[in-house]
């Protein structure tokens, strides 16, 4: 096994789906453009992406290592580039569902493959954290790109042209590039176990864990952070176009300071979490993301009549905004730390299943709830909605405190 060319071929992957699952808040914005489709009815777009996720992670859990790491991969790349080489002649919004419904079953594949590879490529603690710290940060860049590669296909002069379409063909040559790139690397997938359990008692287990108090809240507090996250990353762009007047590609290309914001908020609060309480890190850090949709909202109050094309125009609101990943960033990896290391070891797979749930569920519920309030109240008031979730999390992360601090549940679920 040549382990150069696996970790490579692991980074092409995570690329690849980084642009294609993070490119729904600009699908939103390009599907009310060309196609006409609401506010509300753009907003399912979230839940054909993260419901596959799910499904597809929880039935596969059990007999992965049957179907193997890389098969499981390459099913994962053909059947996205396959239905990315359609997209262009079936321009539907049906077909726009189906793109992010078989980018979400993909990604499923592709991430607990990719998760469970790195385990076989490498040797010790050290380079297994490493790798996955790599990863993780190369799956930003490929969000990075995302906004840059969707909006260099975007027509300004016609918002409804349907030459964004095009740059499926890109991502389907770049999902071809990965097939290919893995049929090269052999992985060694550990031999299967025949004592394995049944879907079932897989299912059985996951929902014994939400029986515990701590396990309860966590996934209440998990729901909340995904459902914050996922409602202004979702529609950002929209938030860009409809309510600042950016021309369409500039929206996009604006939406990237979310994610690099984000990026960054995580490398520092790496530092952070090892100096001071997570507790306080994550409610300091609840506290700020509400003071500044408090102070960023009002600069979206006034606005060029005419559209926006440049960075240099764009009113304050566009680069104060999406700070707020910056803030909200220490939360998310800091309570799956917290639950993971509650439970006792043979528990983790179980409650690794419950979080990409309840992830997903999270992420739909807030991006077709702001959907919905987009198109009923502004986008104005459907980003001052997210002071809810934030509120009620501040409360829910001191109860996830007080309990994790109680003594651990490992005896009671041996």
């Amino acid at each position: 096994m040549n382990r150069t060319l696996v970790k490579l071929s692991l980074f092409v992957n995570y690329f690849v789906f980084a642009i294609l699952l993070n490119s729904v808040g600009t699908v939103i914005l390009q599907v009310q453009n060309t196609y006409g489709v609401s506010a509300s009815a753009a907003g399912v777009l979230e839940a054909f992406k993260d419901l596959p996720i799910a499904i597809t992670s929880f039935l596969i859990a059990s007999f992965l290592t049957r179907l193997g790491y890389r098969q499981s991969m390459q099913i994962a790349l053909l059947l996205v580039a396959a239905i990315a080489i359609v997209m262009p002649f079936v321009p539907t919004f049906w077909m726009t569902k189906l793109m992010f419904a078989a980018t979400g079953v993909g990604f499923a594949l592709v991430k607990i493959s990719v998760f469970a590879t790195i385990g076989v490529v490498t040797d010790s603690r050290e380079s297994h954290a490493g790798l996955m710290n790599f990863l993780e940060s190369f799956f930003m860049v490929g969000v990075l790109s995302g906004y840059f590669i969707f909006s260099a296909f975007v027509d300004d002069a016609e918002p409804g042209s349907l030459a964004w379409l095009n740059v499926y063909y890109v991502l389907a040559g770049m999902a071809t590039l990965a097939f290919v790139l893995l049929s090269a690397a052999r992985i060694d997938t550990p031999a299967p176990d025949d004592s394995s359990k049944s879907l079932r008692q897989d299912f059985v287990d996951m929902l014994s864990l939400v029986a515990l108090p701590l396990v309860l809240v966590f996934v209440i507090s998990a729901f909340l952070y995904v459902l914050i996250e996922q409602s202004i990353m979702s529609w950002l762009p929209t938030f860009n176009s409809r309510i600042l007047n950016l021309s369409p590609s500039l929206s996009i290309q604006m939406a990237s300071i979310l994610a690099a914001a984000t990026a960054l908020g995580r490398f520092v609060a790496g530092f952070l979490l090892q100096r001071f309480d997570w507790s306080w890190v994550i409610l300091t850090s609840l506290v700020s993301a509400a003071v500044l949709v408090l102070v960023a909202l009002p600069l979206a109050g006034s606005t060029s009549v005419e559209p926006i094309r440049s960075w240099a125009a764009a009113p304050l609101a566009a680069f104060v905004f999406p700070l707020i990943g910056f803030l909200l960033a220490p939360v998310y990896p800091a309570i799956n730390s917290v639950i993971l290391s509650s439970l006792p070891q043979h528990r983790h797979a179980a409650m690794a299943g419950l979080i990409v749930v309840f992830s997903a569920l999270g992420g739909t519920t807030g991006s077709m709830l702001t959907g919905v309030l987009f198109e009923a109240f502004g986008g104005r008031t459907a980003f001052y909605f997210s002071l809810l979730p934030i509120t009620l999390m501040f409360f829910v992360i001191l109860l996830f405190k007080r309990l994790s601090e109680q003594p651990r549940y490992a005896e009671s679920w041996s």
